[in-house]
C-alpha cells in the first residue's frame, strides 16, 4: 500500500499503522509507480498531485495490469484542492479505473473503512488470479493430453490404413500385413480401455472380482508377451519367483493389468543391451514384486508425479517413447483397490528405475481357487442374427461367424432386427445398444418377449460402463460385450446353451 504523496502523507501512515495496515510513503509520482509494481494493496494518493502528466503516468501503470487485476486507487480531494486551477472530474479519473474518493477533512472511521475495503477487494482479485491461473493451467494441460491423444490415435490408424492399401494393391505379404493391423488394433484397443479405467479408477467404479490368487502365476501371466516385446528391443527379461506359494486375494484380471504396465513400462524405457528384473516374494505379511531396469533412470523431482494421470502428455515433446501417461496412474489406483501401494525408486537420469509393488498377503475365508478355466466344447452350428448400424462393423461381425462356421441373418437397425428376428427365429443374436429406429434395450426386450428363452441374446456395444452392462441384463441380454471384443471371447459365446 502507498500512503499519499504530498500533505498529510506521514499522518495517513500513522493512523493506518495503528489500525495494523502497513503503508510506504512515496516520494513522487515516479516512485509511486516504481513501488507499485512490487505489489500493493491500493494506491493512495492526493489530487493536488494528479496533475496531467502524473495522472497519465499513473493510468499508464494501471493499463499495463494483468487481465485479473483491478487495483484501487483511493484519491484524497476537496479542502479546496484543484489541479492546476480546476478541480478533478469523473471523466478526469476514469482512467485510474477502480477510483474511491475521500473529500477532505477525512475522518478517521472513513479513512480506515474505505483502506479496508480496498484490501478485502484486492484480495478477491487475488483469489479470483489463483482460479484463473488453475483454469489456464488446466486448459493448457487438457490441450496438451488431446494434442498427444491425435498424435497416439494417427499412428496406429495410419499403419492400418497403409497395409489395408497395400493389401488391395499387393505390395505386402498378407501374413505381415495381419501381424501390423492385430498389433496396432491391439494398441488402440488398450488405448481406449487405458482411458476408460483411469475414468472408473478416479470415479471409484471398478468392482474387483476377488479370488485366490498364487502372484508367481499372475506375474507369469503378465509377462506372457512381455518377454517377446523384450527379445524384439534387444533387453533381456530375467523372473526371479520363490520355490513356495505367494497367495493372496486379489482380481487376477487387474494384478495382470499392474504387472503388464510395470513391465511393459520398464521395456519401453531400457534401451538394448539393458536388462530387467522380475522379482517376487513376501515380506510381513505383504506380498511384494520388484520390478527393476537399467533403463533411462527418473529424476527425483518426478519419482511421485509420474503416477499422476497424463504426466507423460504433459512432457510431450520429451516422449520419445510415446503413451498418455495413463498407465502408471491406472497402476496406483488398482494397487489402492486391492489395499496396496506401489512406488518408484530411480539415484536419476541413466541410473535405471525400480518400481516395487505391495499387496496384502495371506488369505480369509473367502472365495476358493477356481482353478484352469475348462476348455471351450466343439461348437456346434447356429444360426446368429447381427444387428449393427455400421456397415463395415456388421459386415466384419457377419464374416467372423461365419468363420465359426455358423450362418448368419443382418440387420441394420432395431426395427428390422425384430422383423429378422421373428422371420428367422435365430439361435443367438449379436446386438449393437446404439441403433436407429430403437436401441439395443428395447430390441433385446421384443425378441426375449417373442421367442423367449430358446434364444442367446448378446450385447456387442461400445458402451461398457457398469450400469450399461447392468441395462443390459436388465433388458435381458445373456452376455455383454465391449466393443472391440476378442474374437476367441465372441467365438466361446456363441458356443454357449442359451438358458433354459
Amino acid at each position: 500500500m502507498l500512503a499519499p504523496t504530498g500533505r498529510d502523507g506521514p499522518l495517513t501512515i500513522e493512523i493506518l499503522a495503528r489500525a495494523d495496515m502497513a503503508a510506504v510513503l512515496a516520494r513522487d509520482v515516479e516512485d509511486l509507480c516504481a513501488l507499485a509494481v512490487s505489489g500493493v494493496a491500493a494506491l493512495l494518493i492526493a489530487e493536488e498531485v494528479l496533475v496531467p502528466a502524473a495522472a497519465g503516468r499513473v493510468a499508464e501503470l494501471i493499463a499495463r495490469q494483468e487481465p485479473w487485476s483491478d487495483l484501487p486507487v483511493v484519491v484524497f480531494t476537496g479542502a479546496g484542492g484543484t489541479i492546476q486551477g480546476r478541480r478533478p472530474t469523473v471523466a478526469s479519473l476514469a482512467p485510474l479505473g477502480n477510483v474511491t474518493l475521500l473529500e477532505r477533512p477525512v475522518q478517521i472511521m472513513t479513512l480506515v473503512s474505505a483502506v479496508r475495503a480496498a484490501i478485502r477487494e484486492r484480495r478477491r482479485q487475488f483469489a479470483t488470479r489463483g482460479h484463473l491461473e488453475a483454469l489456464a493451467a488446466s486448459v493448457q494441460s487438457r490441450d496438451r493430453f488431446i494434442a498427444t491423444l491425435g498424435h497416439e490415435l494417427r499412428s496406429p490408424l495410419s499403419a492400418i490404413a497403409m497395409s489395408s492399401e497395400l493389401l488391395d494393391r499387393g505390395g505386402i505379404d498378407p501374413a505381415r500385413a495381419r501381424a501390423i493391423l492385430q498389433r496396432q488394433s491391439a494398441k488402440i484397443t488398450r488405448l481406449v480401455e487405458d482411458l476408460l479405467d483411469v475414468a472408473r479408477v478416479t470415479s471409484g467404479k471398478i468392482a474387483l472380482e476377488r479370488r485366490r490368487v498364487d502372484l508367481r502365476d499372475v506375474v507369469a501371466r503378465a509377462l506372457d508377451g512381455i518377454d517377446d516385446a523384450a527379445a524384439r528391443a534387444g533387453v533381456r527379461l530375467v523372473v526371479e519367483v520363490p520355490p513356495s506359494p505367494v497367495l493372496l486375494e486379489g482380481d487376477p484380471v487387474r494384478l495382470d493389468q499392474i504387472l503388464a504396465n510395470l513391465a511393459g513400462n520398464a521395456v519401453k524405457y531400457t534401451p538394448a543391451g539393458g536388462a530387467i528384473t522380475v522379482r517376487v516374494g513376501a515380506d510381513g505379511g505383504r506380498a511384494q514384486v520388484r520390478v527393476r531396469d537399467t533403463g533411462i533412470g527418473i529424476a527425483p523431482e518426478l519419482l511421485e508425479r509420474i503416477f499422476e494421470p497424463f504426466a507423460q502428455a504433459d512432457h510431450a515433446l520429451q516422449r520419445a517413447q510415446g503413451g498418455l501417461g495413463l498407465g502408471l496412474a491406472l497402476v496406483r489406483g488398482l494397487a489402492a483397490l486391492h489395499g496396496g501401494t506401489v512406488r518408484a525408486e530411480s539415484a536419476g537420469p541413466g541410473q535405471g528405475s525400480e518400481f516395487v509393488l505391495e499387496l496384502p498377503a495371506g488369505l480369509s475365508a473367502a472365495e476358493p481357487d477356481r482353478g484352469a478355466e475348462p476348455a471351450p466344447p466343439a461348437m456346434p452350428r447356429r444360426c446368429v442374427l447381427v444387428v449393427e448400424d455400421s456397415d463395415d462393423n456388421r459386415e466384419t461381425v457377419v464374416m467372423l461367424i461365419e468363420a465359426f462356421g455358423h450362418g448368419t441373418a443382418a440387420a441394420a437397425d432395431g426395427p428390422s432386427g425384430v422383423r429378422t428376428a421373428l422371420e428367422t427365429r435365430p439361435d443367438a443374436a449379436v446386438i449393437d445398444i446404439g441403433l436407429p429406429g430403437f436401441d439395443g434395450y428395447e430390441v433385446a426386450r421384443r425378441i426375449r418377449s417373442a421367442l423367449g428363452a430358446s434364444v442367446l441374446l448378446v450385447a456387442l456395444t461400445g458402451y461398457g460402463r457398469p450400469e450399461d452392462k447392468q441395462r443390459a441384463y436388465e433388458a435381458g441380454f445373456d452376455v455383454h460385450l465391449t466393443k472391440p471384443a476378442d474374437a476367441a471371447t465372441l467365438g466361446r459365446v456363441l458356443a454357449a446353451t442359451p438358458r433354459a
